[in-house]
């Protein structure tokens, strides 16, 4: 099945939960109390599920999950799904009416999870945050891209909020060109003419920047980390700005130039990786941590290869930009068919998720099983591949908030992990966040997909020169007239005023 496919296929499914086809059935699911009481003295059995993205999810007999269970007092049976999968079976089991005592959600803003809310179906954990001290520790910014109308009916799953996907360029390079880190859209572009004419890593077809997650290029130019900015208290769509239209023409520039892959637009995640660990492009993007783990492959060929991430970038007469990530990775609910007292018991157990020795548990393993430490280092051993210790299953669910969780990998020395800090310090008081994380608009959800596609798909024309800058003006003009897309605004600001003035 191809990816559109799928997509439609997803698309469709949504719109059918949404309309309230299949609601009945999940009301009458919520209006039916469990158990009502919780023995403290034995383990409470919770079920759980949520998604995994690694190769096999852990066993009912996993040592992390045994421990986990001993340290909480828990029996949990957990019901792992496939991330690729997830979405779609999420939305299946939320219409279904027999839910979980604790499921992850792909997003707050997921449409069927909104109007479960709505119809009092999950839990309003606002007055019972107060009393989990590990929670409390997350940025107050996650709370609230995670909160619906001014409450939380989520815990999301914390990540840091700088260091997420970074633009990285090969130090090593710049030395043997006798140039400087570049700070201004004017100078990246010098630095990539040089790696493209000077082959620094010896490579006959070499690139400037391998135009993997290049958003972050027009991010420079407008200041906002995606579609919307805020502006005297109000949303502003940047696609209509003329921020946007300098983007195009400075990545048309280096199309046209061969400073980037000709078939960018199409090209797989494999890839880009191949251009970057190949010598053959010397700016990539990617997590600060991901970034090492594919200098520490090239060092196994060459020692010398040194992938530095970018603090910033300005575009002319713009101040620096870095971005902001949403701090989370999806969230978790307990619905309302869980009595109070089990939801307090599941609450205190995603709250020991978030505390130093939780979280290093589900992140690391046991000590002496699954890592040791080495010069402050948790080096993991091959026994925590063999029982899916990481971020990629238990870390989907509890997490602590680690600022610096994305400076480091393992394997990595203490000096790169020490300057991964400083500069994941240096973007922290400029980064931008994304005042529209956690916002809906009811006609964003049904009509926005298409408006998206028809801008991307001429963003790409424009930059590949099949249709020229006017064709990008004669769209701009159009939104502006077009009513559909101007209520998408109007939502959106509606929603935005809601949200400020509720957590006020």
């Amino acid at each position: 099945m191809s990816r559109d496919t799928r997509l439609t296929k997803r698309k469709w499914l949504t719109s059918m939960l949404v309309t309230g086809v299949l609601f009945s059935s999940v009301l009458a699911g919520c209006s039916n109390t469990k158990e009502s009481s919780v023995d403290e003295k034995g383990p409470v059995k919770i079920s759980i599920m949520s998604d995994f993205t690694i190769a096999q999810p852990p066993s009912k007999d996993n040592p992390v999950l045994k421990e986990l269970e001993k340290k909480t007092n828990t029996d949990l049976d957990i019901t792992w799904v496939a991330g690729p999968d997830y979405l779609d079976r999420l939305n299946v089991v939320l219409s279904s009416g027999d839910l979980p005592d604790l499921i992850k959600i792909d997003d707050v803003v997921n449409p069927v999870f909104q109007k479960l809310v709505k119809q009092g179906a999950f839990w309003d954990l606002t007055p019972y945050l107060k009393n989990q001290k590990n929670l409390k520790n997350y940025p107050e910014v996650i709370w609230k891209n995670t909160s619906i109308d001014g409450k939380n009916f989520v815990v999301p799953v914390a990540r840091p909020l700088d260091g997420f996907v970074t633009p990285s360029i090969r130090k090593d390079w710049l030395d043997k060109l006798g140039l400087q880190v570049p700070k201004t859209t004017d100078e990246l572009y010098e630095v990539m003419k040089a790696f493209k004419e000077k082959k620094p890593g010896g490579q006959n077809t070499t690139y400037g920047y391998t135009m993997r997650a290049d958003y972050w290029l027009e991010s420079v130019f407008t200041g906002a980390r995606g579609k919307w900015k805020e502006e005297n208290g109000k949303l502003v769509d940047v696609t209509l700005g003329s921020d946007i239209r300098d983007a195009l023409l400075f990545k048309n520039k280096l199309y046209k130039e061969g400073l980037i892959p000709p078939d960018y637009a199409v090209m797989q995640e494999s890839q880009f990786w191949d251009l970057a660990t190949g010598n053959r492009a010397g700016i990539t993007a990617e997590t600060i941590e991901a970034t090492w783990r594919w200098t520490y492959d090239q060092w196994k060929k060459d020692n010398s290869v040194n992938w530095q991430p970018l603090v910033a970038l300005s575009a002319p007469g713009k101040e620096p930009y870095a971005e902001q990530y949403r701090g989370y990775i999806g969230c978790i609910a307990i619905p309302k068919s869980v009595p109070e007292a089990k939801m307090k018991k599941i609450l205190s157990l995603i709250d020991y998720g978030a505390s130093d020795e939780g979280g290093t548990l589900t992140l690391y393993g046991i000590k002496g099983v699954h890592y040791n430490e080495e010069d402050g280092f948790k080096v993991t051993t091959e026994q925590a591949v063999k029982d899916s210790v990481g971020v990629g299953a238990f870390g989907k669910m509890f997490m602590k908030f680690d600022p610096y969780m994305y400076a480091y990998a393992p394997g990595m020395p203490k000096e790169i992990f020490e300057r991964n800090k400083k500069i994941i310090d240096e973007k922290e008081p400029i980064s931008v966040p994304d005042p529209s994380i956690g916002l809906v608009s009811q006609t964003q959800l049904t009509m926005g997909a298409d408006y998206d596609k028809k801008i991307n798909d001429l963003k790409i024309k424009v930059i590949m020169g099949k249709e020229p800058i006017e064709a990008w003006d004669k769209l701009v003009a159009q939104l502006k007239k077009d009513a559909t897309y101007q209520k998408i605004i109007k939502e959106m600001n509606e929603a935005y005023k809601k949200r400020e003035a509720s957590l006020k």
